[in-house]
């Protein structure tokens, strides 16, 4: 079977500084796999590169063996791939369920004509479209709060509401960035949980994570990034072990 997403000699250059560098790997389909690093490591920029928010200076992001490159982020969210963000980024003047319904509209069928006469077709679409943000936010655990505004949620479920929008857009690849950050260890386990349940349903995670027990507890395969670089790449016992990861961390002396 074809990798799901495919990485090769990916390049971006931030008026000459290069911020990540001749970087290749694969995403299987159905496995985990984390990118580690220490900070300014290059983590989020290939998340912003494969993703479409950054264009890259040079390489190639292929999904499913289609190219990516130069498509805009809801282009490529069409095709399959959803993402949440380091920081959280939520519709504050919208509720809870409207935040996660604008992920599911993003894969609508009818147009403008269609919704503004309420023709028969987009009203039975817009049922669906509500029936499958309500599925989502149950399971993140949030369907009692559907109707709350999203920014009055405490800060890890605004975490998981992210992951429910972002799961209302039927991705088959899902990237996330940070998801543990600024959660405490009950939230992280429940996190863990809840990846594990998205992977088991079919969904492809590709995650940056700084949590070392975290990702060394819940990935199949470990990357690990240093100043744009890729230095190691292997499964979490082999990663804990690489002498140039723990160089990376802890300094040269460590080794």
């Amino acid at each position: 079977m074809p990798p799901h997403l495919e990485v090769t000699n990916l390049r971006k250059e931030f008026e000459g500084l290069m911020a990540v560098f001749d970087v290749s790997f694969e995403v299987e389909p159905g496995e985990i796999l984390a990118i580690i690093g220490p900070n300014g490591a290059g983590k989020t920029t290939v998340f912003n590169l494969i993703s479409g928010v950054l264009l890259p200076t040079g390489g190639s992001v292929h999904l499913q063996g289609r190219k990516l490159n130069g498509l805009k982020p809801h282009a490529i969210s069409r095709l399959g791939m959803a993402r949440t963000f380091q920081n959280v980024r939520l519709f504050g003047n919208m509720t809870v369920l409207e935040n996660v319904l604008v992920g599911r509209h993003s894969q609508t069928r009818y147009g403008m004509f269609s919704a503004a006469f309420r023709l028969p077709h987009a009203r039975k679409e817009e049922l669906a479209i509500r029936d499958r943000a309500l599925a989502e936010l149950a399971r993140v655990g949030l369907e009692a709060k559907a109707d709350d505004n999203a920014l009055s949620l405490p800060f890890g479920q605004q975490r998981l509401l992210e992951i429910a929008r972002a799961m209302a857009t039927d991705p088959r690849l899902l990237l996330l960035d940070e998801p543990g950050a600024g959660l405490n260890r009950p939230e992280k386990e429940e996190l863990d949980g809840l990846v594990r349940s998205i992977r088991d349903g079919g969904v492809t995670v590709l995650l940056v994570e700084h949590d070392m027990q975290f990702v060394m507890s819940i990935a199949d395969r470990v990357i690990v990034l240093d100043y744009g670089q890729k230095i190691a790449e292997g499964t979490p016992v082999e990663i804990q072990n690489d002498p140039r990861v723990i160089a990376a961390y802890l300094g040269d002396d460590a080794c």
